[in-house]
């Protein structure tokens, strides 16, 4: 009969119905990648594991992966957003103010603050990610980066020299160079412990030497 066949249907002795399969475990995918900012900054890139990365970003490998790529591509993620949210005082200083001299007084003061701000690791992200890096694609990335900033320097200097604001006999390439190697020395100093007030001396230093007209 209709019933005692729906019955049988409906529970079959032994036989155990099928768990729905559960959902993935969902979360805030800009937390996570602040948390990965954080982990990459205080470690580098060759020492966070993607079991350190799931630990402190509280995902799973298989969410990580589905969100970010492999750990080379959630770093380049990372690199880009620390740009954004911690790195852009550079870009700043040289874009909004009126000589090469200014805008390094300003760059340099502004790092002091920045390197060594509490709530994040000292020093700057992408200058101590390469350090023991041995990921070639990776230590590359880098390096260009941080050329790409003394280029944006040396640039600068160029403009104000042929402006008439530096000496015309200005090594503008020597000059960039050496303020890149301030900024990195900067941010080394800042991760062995110098505060605030002993980078912001470092910069009157490095500005005593810049060239007048």
């Amino acid at each position: 009969m209709v019933g005692s066949e729906q019955t049988k249907t409906q529970v079959e002795p032994g036989v155990r119905r099928a768990k729905p399969r559960g959902r993935p475990r969902s979360f805030d995918r800009e937390t996570a990648l602040e948390k990965a900012i954080l982990a990459f900054w205080e470690h580098g890139y060759e020492a966070t594991s993607v079991s350190d990365l799931t630990r402190v970003m509280d995902i799973g490998a298989p969410s990580l992966y589905a969100a970010f790529g492999d750990k080379r591509s959630l770093f380049e993620e990372v690199v880009r957003e620390y740009g954004v949210r911690y790195g852009s005082f550079s870009d700043r200083a040289l874009a909004e103010e009126p000589t090469a001299r200014a805008a390094m007084e300003r760059l340099l003061r502004e790092a002091a603050v920045a390197y060594t701000a509490p709530g994040h690791p000292h020093g700057c992200l992408v200058i101590h990610a390469a350090t023991n890096c041995s990921t070639p694609e990776v230590e590359e990335s880098l390096r260009g980066r941080r050329n790409a900033s003394i280029a944006a320097f040396e640039s600068r200097i160029r403009a104000d020299i042929a402006a008439g604001e530096l000496p015309a006999g200005t090594d503008a390439a020597a000059l960039a160079r050496y303020t890149g190697a301030v900024v990195q020395g900067m941010s080394q100093q800042a991760r062995d412990g110098a505060s605030r007030q002993d980078l912001e001396a470092v910069a009157e230093i490095a500005l005593a030497i810049w060239p007048r007209t």
